[in-house]
């Protein structure tokens, strides 16, 4: 039993129904002993339509005032969420990147995490609490919100499992797993039981969507093996990890 980190993207919270779907992944862990640490996407398609509310207002925004639109989404989500687990008699708090907080670079639309303050994630793990945290944002250390790119709520949960040193990271999606191919354009695709870390890199660099190439990145700079599952279908899903070959 230890420090578990669970993924849900966008797809995987885009309703109530789902998020209670959600609620079941969390709360099964949970009862088995885990410490429960919780990451989330925005549901659905909230960033698009953010961004598309943006260009009604400016082609040209302030890369600044970018950050601090597209990063609202997440804090829907967390909120929610934690509403849910709080009705079923589960105890959660809900954290934004800038409260704990995970400091990055000022890099607006693309920012590097450069460390991450556990404190208070620890504080309520303690106290059995299950912890649920705000992908894809950040804050520099001048205090200017900041936002991680493309799968930033991935790269989120990877640097999480480093600082916690959590025993297991699994990113929910909506796809079962890696695939050897694309499954929708190849019947023939198969899925994989694991994968190394440079090939998924290479696979995300050649257009593969299940993973983005700086979270997988980071993975292997860390050494943290990720657990890729379906948060709607069962089955074993996909690792990546360092392998020999």
């Amino acid at each position: 039993m230890g420090i578990i980190i669970q993924k849900f993207g966008g797809s995987s919270v885009a309703d109530t129904e789902k998020l209670l779907k959600v609620c079941e992944h969390i709360t099964k862990t949970y009862e088995k002993g885990n410490k429960v640490v919780v990451v989330v996407s925005a549901q659905g398609k909230t960033t698009d339509k953010l961004i598309e509310e943006e260009l009604e207002i400016t082609n040209t925004p302030s890369k600044r005032e970018h950050d601090v639109l597209v990063s609202v989404g997440e804090q829907i989500t967390i909120s929610k969420l934690a509403m849910c687990l709080n009705n079923q008699g589960y105890n959660a708090i809900s954290y934004l990147g800038w409260q704990l907080p995970i400091i990055t670079n000022d890099t607006h639309g693309n920012s590097n995490i450069i460390k991450i303050n556990t404190d208070k994630i620890l504080t309520q793990l303690n106290k059995n609490n299950i912890v649920i945290v705000a992908g894809f944002q950040g804050i520099t250390k001048d205090g200017d919100i900041t936002t991680l790119g493309r799968g930033g709520s991935d790269t989120t949960a990877v640097a999480l499992a480093a600082y916690l040193k959590a025993d297991k990271l699994y990113i929910y999606t909506d796809v079962d797993g890696v695939y050897s191919e694309d499954p929708n354009t190849n019947s023939k695709a198969i899925k994989l039981n694991e994968i190394s870390y440079n090939k998924m890199i290479n696979m995300s660099k050649n257009g593969a969507k299940v993973l983005h190439t700086k979270c997988v990145e980071l993975a292997k700079k860390y050494n943290v093996p990720i657990h890729v599952k379906s948060t709607f279908k069962k089955g074993t899903g996909t690792i990546v990890k360092q392998l020999l070959s």
